[in-house]
């Protein structure tokens, strides 16, 4: 069966995490739905750097669909423009309390997940200017990833690769992960798991 990810993107998302992570579980043959996050409904989003990248949908419709995993890019101010989204903030809610895999990286983990309450009994990381407010069981601020159960943190956009591979790992095995990684020549592991 096909697993889904679900990567939500919004003005001032950081673009090399969002494309990364888009890129690398499509290659691993997980069906990727891209929704963005704006008060206009707005398809297209502007980067924290100035790159415009189009979504496949809005939040709003996917608030009733199923995903194997929702990954939440950072940057600023995208990270605290995802965390206002109602209708993301319900479908975090709802994977998290249904054991189902959710991920951040960079600000997200403690703008996004960590104010929503959604770290307190995990081990994670995030990026270096954050870490010191993400509220979690404890902080791992060495670890470019983080796996804690069914929560993956990573650092920042020079991990993004490392995460998206750890995220293929997750959903897919080891084996899928060694794939991908193969043919992109990064085959190494970078998450500390709990």
């Amino acid at each position: 069966m096909t697993k889904r990810a679900l990567i939500p993107i919004a003005n001032g998302t950081e673009e090399i995490e969002a494309v990364t992570m888009i890129d690398v579980l499509r290659r691993a043959g997980i069906e990727v739905t891209v929704a963005s996050v704006n008060d206009s409904g707005e398809l297209k989003i502007v980067g924290a750097h100035g790159i415009t990248i189009a979504a496949d949908c809005t939040i709003d419709d996917c608030t009733t669909a199923l995903f194997d995993l929702i990954a939440v890019p950072g940057g600023l101010p995208g990270s605290e423009n995802l965390a206002a989204s109602p209708a993301l903030d319900r479908l975090l809610r709802e994977q998290a309390a249904k054991g189902r895999l959710y991920a951040a990286i960079c600000a997200a983990p403690m703008l996004v997940l960590s104010s929503k309450g959604l770290l307190q009994d995990k081990i994670v990381t995030g990026h270096p200017m954050f870490q010191q407010n993400i509220e979690a069981k404890e902080v791992n601020g060495k670890s470019r990833v983080v796996v804690d159960g069914n929560c993956i943190t990573s650092q920042g956009p020079g991990t993004a690769l490392d995460f998206a591979l750890d995220l293929v790992q997750q959903l897919c095995g080891v084996v899928k992960r060694e794939e991908v990684g193969s043919r992109l020549v990064l085959t190494t592991s970078a998450a500390t798991y709990y």
